[in-house]
């Protein structure tokens, strides 16, 4: 059994914050354990916590369409959220339930060494670029050692504002971009600086 499934089997039994007390489901992640591409999300929402999935509800099937738009498929990507239980009312996930999870999602991208972390909204977004606004960032990758990390917009925002929809749109056809330029620049410099922007369109 991989390391990734035992922790699977801790965020299940998880009680380490309030959101396990109404959950039906944790929703720990899914896709390949050595993905190129991890998504990470806000919090499962009401058809997440019933079948234990992320992003299979309204978002998520909106996702499916944007990776395939841009000749991806959900089976090469991994996909998670900065909490794993769904908050109650879906609401927006506190400091201290997201803070309960941190452990998890570091894991997770430990085992999985993903090139290319890309955050959807502005929680998970807040994790990889502090203080900043999604309004002002999103489309801006990063590049910290060998990693690029992505902010773009949650897709549910989309469907909820049609203005931003074809931001979103815009920002997910960079991805396979991005990922030709991470080699091209691995391939040039092997041992990269710590951090730096990277400006690439």
């Amino acid at each position: 059994m991989s390391e990734l499934t035992e922790l699977y089997k801790e965020i299940i039994v998880c009680q380490l914050c309030i959101l396990s007390k109404g959950r039906v489901h944790a929703v720990p992640g899914e896709g390949p354990e050595n993905a190129e591409i991890v998504f990470i999300g806000e919090g499962p929402g009401f058809h997440e916590d019933r079948q234990g999935r992320p992003f299979v509800g309204a978002a998520g099937n909106y996702l499916n369409e944007l990776l395939e738009q841009n000749g991806l498929k959900r089976e090469q990507v991994y996909i998670t959220n900065i909490v794993k239980c769904r908050p109650p009312g879906n609401r927006d996930p506190q400091p201290e339930e997201i803070e309960a999870c941190r452990p998890y999602l570091d894991r997770q991208i430990e085992l999985i060494r993903p090139r290319l972390i890309i955050t959807l909204g502005r929680y998970s977004m807040q994790r990889y670029f502090p203080g900043a606004s999604i309004s002002r960032i999103h489309g801006q990758p990063k590049r910290v050692g060998n990693v690029i990390y992505y902010p773009m917009f949650h897709p549910a925002a989309a469907l909820h504002q049609p203005r931003w929809r074809d931001l979103v749109e815009e920002d997910m056809k960079k991805i396979p971009d991005l990922l030709a330029k991470l080699e091209d620049v691995q391939e040039k410099e092997p041992e990269p600086p710590q951090a730096q922007q990277l400006s690439l369109f």
